[in-house]
């Protein structure tokens, strides 16, 4: 399975941004909170999900959206499974690492 990422250098930090493929350029909704998988922030390569999570370990902060990419966060122990927001039924999440 593949997911995109994209992952940037940003000030002190090392930002990984990663979404299911299905996902990009959509606007998920749910009461008040709108959220944009942009794909000028998620997209910058195409990766397997093993690649992606390898990835995470030299990150500081990390956004993961999408059933994938975020079960295979939490299957991997980088995410707990109470920290996951849903949207629209899609899960989301972040890893800030201090």
């Amino acid at each position: 399975m593949q997911v995109y990422v994209n992952l940037q250098k940003v000030g002190g930090n090392v930002l990984l941004a990663v979404c299911d493929c299905e996902l990009l350029g959509k606007t998920l909704r749910e009461g008040k909170i709108v959220f944009r998988i942009k794909e000028e922030f998620y997209n910058g390569r195409k990766a397997t999900v093993d690649e992606a999570m390898g990835m995470i370990s030299n990150s500081t902060i990390v956004n993961l959206v999408g059933k994938t990419c975020v079960e295979e966060a939490i299957a991997k122990g980088y995410v707990h499974p109470d920290a996951v927001l849903k949207i629209e039924g899609v899960p989301h999440a972040q890893i800030v690492k201090l």
